[in-house]
């Protein structure tokens, strides 16, 4: 089912006219909860009512950011729950999948943890999904909370100034941005396509390997 973009976006004006800035943190932080949601709608929404006046502009980066803090703490939340242990039994269930990529990827995290935290913040799709792994490996939560803090603040600031410079032509944003999240989705499913073709080939050899002997 397609997600119906002006719904959100009435959704969103509404929160934002009962509530003031506070209601555009609140949809973030619902984004961060629900990736459907997309932030590229509601950040610049915020933006343009900041240009009407409906609050300063300030407080639209300043609630953004906090919402962005709370949905991304609420995942780290489900990752911490989840944990390593159960991640393992998980994937010794899955398809195509091994422990030993779980392995890998908590390795590649440790060393690489805090740029990824960061710049995906910064990327559609990731900026909400990123917080589950950190939960998961038990990132410092202080380092947590300033790397997915200060990358909220970078994403949301360009996007609610976005809005709020262009002001009725705010859906302009909206459509650059969703070329970028079309890019990022392709790249993604790219990847899955090569991981899924790859492991069938080694399970293929490895049953080849398994009948000779």
């Amino acid at each position: 089912m397609p997600i119906d973009f002006d719904l959100i976006a009435d959704w969103a004006v509404q929160l934002m006219e009962r509530l003031g800035a506070p209601g555009a943190g609140i949809a973030i932080a619902l984004e961060n909860l629900f990736p459907p949601i997309p932030s590229e709608v509601i950040l610049p929404l915020a933006g343009f009512a900041a240009s009407r006046g409906t609050f300063p502009i300030w407080q639209a980066i300043l609630f953004t950011t906090l919402g962005s803090l709370v949905g991304a703490m609420a995942l780290y939340g489900i990752g911490a729950a989840l944990g390593r242990e159960r991640m393992r039994k998980i994937a010794v269930k899955l398809p195509l999948i091994k422990v030993s990529d779980v392995d890998r990827t908590e390795a590649w995290f440790s060393k690489h943890g805090a740029k990824t935290v960061f710049f995906g913040r910064m990327i559609p799709i990731f900026r909400s999904l990123i917080s589950i792994p950190a939960g998961i490996e038990r990132f410092p939560i202080p380092l947590f909370l300033l790397l997915s803090g200060s990358g909220s603040l970078i994403w949301n600031s360009i996007f609610v100034t976005a809005g709020y410079v262009l002001g009725e032509n705010w859906h302009v944003v909206d459509q650059y941005a969703g070329i970028f999240s079309k890019l990022v989705i392709v790249l993604v499913v790219a990847a899955v396509a090569i991981f899924i073709v790859l492991r069938v080939r080694e399970r293929m050899r490895d049953r080849k390997a398994t009948s000779t002997n």
